[in-house]
């Protein structure tokens, strides 16, 4: 076999696929449909002479063979698009780009209005697409390059860049003047309290609904809904309670009342995720700039 014979769109298959453990995950990570997917895995067996993937629970898992190939493949990619990237440049003014970027809809609600200010004024032909994805697979997207950057709280996220934007804790929302917000309760009197509480949660956001469990909430929990958005209506309407991020909480208007217990791992980071692979792509790195300009504390 020589080197004339591999499509590099095989090669990207093969990382994806390593990288993924599923055909189908890694067909969707780089906009393929399943049978092409299948059909490229196959043209790259029958050149390399090897399963290089045989299936497993839940997926696929590697050959000796692929195993052996997979760092000089991801390897030789990160230079190509390296490469690639220092040679292109990036014209924010003139652009046309369309950047991809994770962030939830908390996400969205705190960075996108100033981003989308800061683009029109500097880049007034970029569009911006956020692609909301489950936790674990956002790695892989950001090194498939489905996603250019990923926004958020993202501990589990690992083998990418990373570049702290913010710090941030939970609170809990009310509607001004709620007889809970009245009292002067502190310290665990004030965790206790919170039974006196009914809840509306976001089924999407885990990290609040860990909070509610732990604290054995989960019988005040009287709404739980699929989107963020709807929570601060809601809360002004009813006397219900809702557990968010600061951040997000003050910036609503004076209808609210916001009250700070001392949760068991309240606190935590908002991180910028980027793919070593294109970490010198030109438009990559001007996004990650103007974003780190904007919220970086």
């Amino acid at each position: 076999m020589h080197l004339r014979d591999i499509d590099l769109n095989l090669l990207r298959l093969f990382d994806a696929v390593h990288r993924a453990g599923s055909v189908s995950r890694a067909a969707e990570l780089l906009d393929l449909t399943q049978p092409a997917a299948s059909q490229g895995l196959a043209r790259l067996r029958s050149l390399i002479h090897d399963p290089l993937f045989v299936r497993a629970a839940g997926g696929v898992r590697p050959t000796p063979k692929a195993e052996r190939l997979a760092v000089p493949v991801r390897e030789a990619l990160a230079m190509l698009e390296q490469a690639l990237g220092e040679s292109a440049g990036f014209d924010p003014a003139a652009s046309q780009r369309t950047f991809h970027i994770h962030m939830s809809d908390i996400g969205e609600a705190r960075f996108l209005p100033q981003l989308m200010v800061a683009l029109r004024e500097h880049a007034p032909g970029v569009r911006v697409e956020t692609r909301p994805l489950p936790r674990d697979v956002v790695a892989e997207a950001l090194h498939s390059g489905k996603v250019d950057v990923a926004l958020g709280f993202l501990p589990m996220v690992k083998d990418t860049q990373r570049l702290q934007l913010l710090k941030d804790r939970y609170v809990v929302l009310l509607r001004r003047g709620h007889p809970f917000a009245r009292k002067r309760h502190t310290g665990r009197a004030l965790l206790r309290a919170l039974r006196e509480l009914e809840f509306v949660a976001v089924r999407a956001h885990a990290d609040t609904l860990r909070i509610v469990q732990q604290l054995q909430l989960q019988d005040r929990l009287r709404l739980v809904t699929e989107h963020f958005m709807v929570l601060p209506s809601i809360v002004a309407a009813t006397d219900l309670a809702a557990i968010m991020p600061r951040n997000i909480a003050q910036g609503f208007d004076d209808g609210y009342a916001i009250v700070e217990p001392a949760f068991p791992q309240r606190e935590f980071t908002v991180s910028l995720h980027w793919s070593r692979r294109f970490e010198a792509d030109a438009g990559n790195r001007w996004l990650r700039e103007k974003i780190a300009q904007l919220f970086a504390e």
